[in-house]
């Protein structure tokens, strides 16, 4: 097993599944073999906060916290959140952006002014920003709570380990007492990861 470790920053507003999306993340690497961390370092866990997740993973890791500049990639469920931590990407990492706007309490309460665009504004300081309209795919779907699995197909082809153990770890938690939700939660996946490479291909088309 290599000794690179993988960072990736999860980011959104509470309700939408950041901390399932960061869990789900890190049992598919303990799986796979490699020693995980991971932490909720940041915001609030009730719906409208903002929430924040860390995971770490490789042959081994020490701490649970992303260093600012290391992040492979920043996951964001929120488009001005996704703007916010672009920071903390390494150089040549991605930010994987859905584009639901949504008012977090840091905006509302004027500590933060939502960007006008949040996507030219991270591509302007040279991030390299794959973004879609994951609730659009959910509606499609017909269930909103599928964002979260979207948002994980989409970065599955990013990742140090098939985006078919991904899946499997997503899947699996519904085959026992939902195994109606499989099918669609599959689907989802699958329009996640295809949203994502046409968003990588227009970014191609127009450099």
């Amino acid at each position: 097993m290599s000794d690179i470790i993988t960072n990736i920053l999860v980011c959104g507003i509470g309700g939408q599944g950041v901390m399932t999306a960061a869990e789900i993340l890190s049992q598919t690497a303990i799986a796979k073999g490699f020693d995980v961390k991971k932490s909720e370092v940041a915001g609030m866990a009730q719906r409208g906060g903002v929430v924040t997740s860390h995971v770490r993973f490789g042959s081994k890791v020490w701490s649970p916290v992303i260093t600012p500049g290391t992040a492979d990639i920043v996951v964001g469920f929120e488009l001005a959140e996704g703007s916010r931590w672009a920071d903390m990407l390494r150089p040549g990492g991605i930010a994987m952006v859905n584009t639901i706007r949504l008012t977090p309490p840091v905006v509302s309460v004027g500590l933060y002014k939502y960007p006008d665009d949040p996507v030219a504004q991270m591509r302007a300081a040279g991030v390299t920003v794959y973004d879609f309209d994951a609730g659009a795919i959910a509606r499609e779907l017909g269930n909103l709570r599928l964002v979260n699995t979207i948002m994980l197909g989409a970065i599955a082809d990013y990742l140090p380990f098939p985006a078919a153990d991904l899946e499997e770890q997503i899947v699996g938690r519904f085959r026992a007492k939902k195994p109606a939700m499989v099918e669609v939660n599959q689907r989802a996946f699958a329009m996640g990861r295809e949203a994502a490479r046409a968003s990588q291909q227009n970014l191609a088309a127009t450099a």
